[in-house]
């Protein structure tokens, strides 16, 4: 793992296990939004939305602003981008198996 600790990792996919957390990311993902637009739009208390936004906060996945009294919380590209690294290091090694794969089969069915 070369762009991002174990712990920073960790903490960004213990943050996404939670289904309530996804649907938090996929409603804020548009631009910055408050607490309680969140919560009416998702039919979860203010109080539920506020946690969960503070583990994703915590997890580097959401940031926050404030405007006047209204916290607002958008999600940060960045701390998704962790998770995305942690994938993309597995693609190199399956697509190089997956054409080795693919020229055996051509072997075989033209051989």
């Amino acid at each position: 793992m070369t762009t991002a600790s174990a712990p920073v990792l960790d903490d960004a996919f213990h943050a996404l296990a939670d289904g309530n957390r996804r649907v938090i990311l996929a409603a804020i993902r548009q631009g910055r939004r408050p607490v309680g637009e969140i919560a009416s739009e998702l039919g979860l208390s203010q109080q539920v939305v506020s946690h969960h936004l503070k583990v994703l906060r915590r997890a580097g996945l959401v940031t926050s602003t404030q405007s006047g009294t209204r916290h607002l919380y958008a999600v940060r590209v960045e701390g998704l981008a962790v998770g995305k690294a942690f994938f993309d290091d597995f693609w190199p090694e399956r697509l190089t198996l997956l054409k080795r794969a693919i020229e055996q089969a051509e072997e075989v069915t033209d051989g």
